[in-house]
């Protein structure tokens, strides 16, 4: 009778520590935030679920914790946050991880905000706006100082009026319903942050990377319009070791093939009249990239950039190097076969793989395919639903690009580049902080071959 009765004095002394333990864990927790379930805040930007189990059952290794991520920042080492809406005050991003000393002025930033804006030609939005961006903090005395480097471009031309059907009916294929679904509200005049405008942050981004990554290791970026609607350059058209920005600017589409850009431009003008709009597909190849950038398993250097060349708006398709293609290949036909060049270095005869093999940079180019779906604002009437759920027709107003890919070669070239600044840097932090194998990891015995001209002006020119 003793042991019992000692038995249950423990016991029930074991349950009061119990519930006093449990309620100084509510208090450390932040209290409830409302919900079914027990809704937790941490201290962190972590949501905690708790109550999910009875209390004699919850224990510390039962608890369940999520990240919740908004979405709005890309990068690991060299972070880069957009902001701002369509038409609101104005647009631009922060970044975060850049090294210090850098040389780096507005100018750098605007030649690639020039080759983006809106207005540039009758193949692109009306909308006119100068883009012209304003460093706020991160940079003195023409120099990066390793802070975070602030960088905003007002709203100039904005005109909300023409959003007012859209207030109230979602327009097919764009992201008004989705929005809706997820928030419960949205920026209904240009679409808020799904607009394309939202990209004048990556791109202002893009130029300190690319400035980055030639400085750096010689790495240049270049992206080109591969195909519009059914109009497309054949394969080998284009010479990847020689291409340039001149040859890409030289027209409108910004195609580097003359005889194929005329009929680019065609195809788009044909439905630009009829209030209707087309896609296609930019290539983009990185050239002179050093070996070693990208890790196995889940964060390969090819899912790296196709997350980021995916979370572009209009995007529907990417590849690298054979792509779908390769599938129809045996393995004899598709293996890129290694030799020794006039330098000693490690090289393939053929790039099938688009310069990565097992998630990682070979030091051959980087070539990729990303395509682009049909503006979805469109002048001719469709179907759709309104936010109080009745049907309804609809032909939306407001100035929009027939054909976004144009407009998008810039884009796509500004997010490749943060992917292989932020991939370099890991690089040097991870593999190179300790004395590297020579025989293996050395930088390949060739000089890299200098910019040209005109992409020397682009990256050092005043503006």
């Amino acid at each position: 009778m003793k042991s019992m009765a000692v038995g249950k004095a423990a016991m029930s002394q074991g349950l009061e520590m119990s519930r006093a333990l449990n309620c100084s864990r509510e208090r450390d927790n932040g209290g409830l935030l409302g919900g079914v379930g027990g809704l937790r805040q941490c201290k962190t930007d972590r949501v905690r679920l708790t109550g999910l189990a009875p209390p004699s059952l919850h224990t510390q290794k039962s608890k369940l914790e999520v990240r919740a991520g908004t979405g709005n920042t890309y990068g690991t080492v060299f972070r880069v946050t957009t902001f701002g809406e369509s038409h609101g005050g104005g647009v631009g991003c922060v970044i975060d991880g850049c090294p210090p000393r850098l040389p780096l002025s507005e100018s750098d930033m605007q030649v690639e905000l020039d080759r983006r804006r809106p207005g540039q030609s009758r193949i692109t939005t009306p909308r006119k706006e100068s883009d012209t961006c304003k460093i706020l903090s991160g940079v003195g005395d023409g120099v990066t100082l390793g802070t975070p480097i602030a960088v905003v471009v007002p709203n100039e031309d904005q005109r909300g009026g023409d959003y007012s059907e859209i207030s109230l009916a979602y327009r097919p294929s764009h992201a008004d319903a989705t929005y809706d679904f997820k928030y419960g509200v949205r920026a209904v005049q240009g679409g808020g942050r799904s607009s394309a405008r939202e990209t004048i942050g990556r791109v202002a981004a893009g130029a300190v990377a690319k400035k980055l990554l030639q400085l750096q290791s010689g790495t240049e970026v270049l992206a080109y319009v591969s195909s519009v609607h059914g109009v497309s350059l054949p394969e080998g058209a284009v010479n990847h070791d020689t291409l340039t920005m001149q040859q890409i600017e030289s027209n409108i589409v910004r195609c580097p093939n003359a005889d194929y850009a005329t009929k680019m431009i065609e195809a788009i003008d044909a439905v630009r009249v009829r209030g209707d709009s087309v896609g296609g597909v930019v290539t983009c190849i990185a050239r002179n990239v050093p070996r070693g950038l990208g890790s196995p398993v889940f964060d390969k250097l090819e899912a790296e950039l196709a997350k980021a060349a995916m979370s572009l708006p209009a995007t529907k398709g990417f590849e690298i190097g054979s792509g779908f293609a390769g599938s129809l290949m045996t393995g004899s036909e598709h293996n890129d076969e290694f030799y020794i060049d006039a330098f000693g270095n490690v090289r393939t005869r053929t790039n099938r793989s688009g310069g990565i093999q097992g998630g990682i940079s070979n030091g051959e180019t980087i070539v990729m395919k990303i395509a682009f779906k049909p503006t979805s604002t469109i002048t001719s009437k469709q179907k759709t639903v309104t936010r109080d759920r009745h049907e309804t027709e609809l032909r939306a107003r407001g100035r929009h690009d027939p054909c976004v890919v144009p407009r998008a070669v810039p884009m796509v070239e500004a997010m490749v580049a943060l992917v292989l600044v932020d991939q370099l840097l890991q690089q040097y932090a991870q593999c190179q902080l300790l004395p590297i194998e020579p025989l293996l990891q050395d930088s390949e015995r060739v000089p890299k071959k200098a910019p040209s001209t005109l992409e020397q002006a682009a990256m050092f020119s005043e503006h």
